[in-house]
């Protein structure tokens, strides 16, 4: 059970547990019944009361894992959170009017026994099953000095929770020798990739600033390891970042979370869908005078497919307005379009000067193979060259591809793969709806001007 899940499900079992006590604390109370007077009361606070219970776990920690190691961790944090949730349940009873002054003060007393027990109880008989059947996190340190040490030894300490430190990884050859006491050295930085793969590595934590560049081009955009990368922040990456994880006191950020959260894929998605119906019956007068005009200077066929490669590196086929002359690869292969490219046909440097060679990608939107706003997506022989040639281009794999994109918008139409990459990177790690609105714009602008397409 991963840790997001675990406090998923701490959540909702402890709102489901804290009525059930309050419920069988009247039904203890009344001796089997549920008088409509006393319990009327508690019927109209139950989702404040509710609330206030979740608070209080949150105050101690119940819905932090590190903080309640063992069971009897989880017993001192579970009482003291019932104690404080009881004693605001008290004071919103006295508080709240005559009418929930019926909220039985006895009826109180019982559910705070019962809480324990229960918020208690599910959470040591989950512990006993997760120290059998919990997955291991295989944890490797960057740095040997003493924040890393003590990050190690914190890790160590929540072994419970599936953590397990391999070692750690020295700055240099003349750090490696020095002694780390119960964590060996496995190696220096420079050898991160290697140690990943020989010990079969999950999560790199970097500790030492010093290895931090050379440890993101090697791991984060690795194309040889599937590791998470944290980095212990230091001012300038708290400035550029957000901290996702806390061990002990100690911050986490992590280099390698998903370029966006699920609610924001699921509503672009609604969006695109949206969007591509609309456009297809504003844009049908476009399409029909593009279709007139290919059949005329260029003949049949008018629309031409390709197989591109889209998101998890799966490859579909992507439509366009036919720009070229027939068989303009015959004699050369795959190519790259370049300025002033001779196939292009005049018609054709027209389409794409205002990308209006495009339009039929709003077919892929539908279908789902491509979005709106994305990295464009390429032919697999050149993806295939460029996953070997450039660095972290495997990255650019994780989201869909688009019709336009932050590439599109702000580098000329034959821009080099490595510029590319690094605005699809830009727009990947900090997209965003009113980001896509703005690539959209500016991609209108690009139309009605023809700016930076060639």
């Amino acid at each position: 059970m991963s840790r997001s899940r675990f406090i998923a499900l701490s959540v909702v079992l402890d709102t489901l547990l804290v009525n059930v006590g309050i419920v069988a604390a009247f039904w203890v109370r009344f001796f089997g019944r549920l008088p409509s007077f006393n319990f009327s009361a508690y019927l109209a606070l139950w989702p404040l009361l509710t609330l206030v219970y979740l608070a209080s776990g949150y105050v101690y920690g119940l819905y932090e894992p590190e903080r309640t190691e063992g069971a009897w961790g989880v017993a001192q944090a579970a009482f003291k959170a019932v104690t404080l949730g009881t004693v605001l349940t008290v004071a919103i009873a006295f508080f709240a009017g005559p009418r929930f002054f019926s909220f039985s003060r006895l009826v109180i007393l019982i559910a705070w026994v019962f809480h324990i027990a229960l918020l208690v109880g599910w959470r040591v008989a989950l512990l006993g099953v997760m120290h059998v059947s919990r997955p291991e996190q295989r944890v490797l340190v960057v740095g040997t000095g003493p924040l890393a040490l003590e990050l190690a030894s914190e890790l160590q300490r929540l072994k419970g929770w599936g953590y397990r430190v391999v070692g750690l990884l020295a700055r240099d050859e003349e750090e490696a020798r020095r002694d780390t006491g119960e964590f060996p050295v496995l190696g220096t930085a420079a050898e991160a990739t290697r140690v990943v793969r020989e010990q079969s590595v999950e999560r790199v934590i970097v500790a030492s600033p010093v290895a931090l560049r050379e440890l993101v081009e090697d791991l984060a955009l690795s194309d040889e390891t599937d590791v998470r990368v944290d980095v212990i922040p230091g001012l300038y990456e708290i400035f550029i970042g957000t901290v996702d994880h806390i061990v002990s006191d100690i911050p986490l950020m992590e280099l390698t979370k998903p370029p966006a959260p699920g609610w924001y894929t699921s509503a672009k998605r609604a969006i695109d869908v949206i969007g591509a119906l609309a456009f297809m019956v504003l844009a049908s007068p476009v399409l029909a005078v593009a279709d007139l005009a290919i059949v005329l200077t260029m003949g049949r066929p008018v629309l031409y497919s390709q197989e591109r490669v889209g998101k998890d590196l799966v490859p579909f086929r992507v439509y366009k307005f036919r720009t070229m002359v027939r068989d303009a690869e015959s004699s050369t292969g795959p190519v790259l379009a370049v300025a002033d490219d001779a196939r292009i046909t005049p018609v054709g440097r027209f389409l794409r000067r205002f990308r209006i060679d495009e339009l039929p990608q709003l077919a892929n939107i539908l279908r789902g193979d491509m979005s709106f706003v994305g990295p464009r997506p390429e032919r697999p022989f050149f993806v295939e060259r460029f996953l070997t040639e450039i660095p972290g281009y495997r990255e650019r794999y994780k989201v869909k591809p688009g019709v336009t994109g932050l590439a599109q918008v702000s580098g000329s139409y034959a821009t080099t793969p490595e510029r590319k990459l690094k605005y699809d990177l830009i727009y990947m790690y900090h997209q965003n709806l009113l980001m896509d609105v703005q690539i959209l714009v500016e991609t209108l602008r690009v139309v009605l001007t023809g700016r930076g397409a060639r």
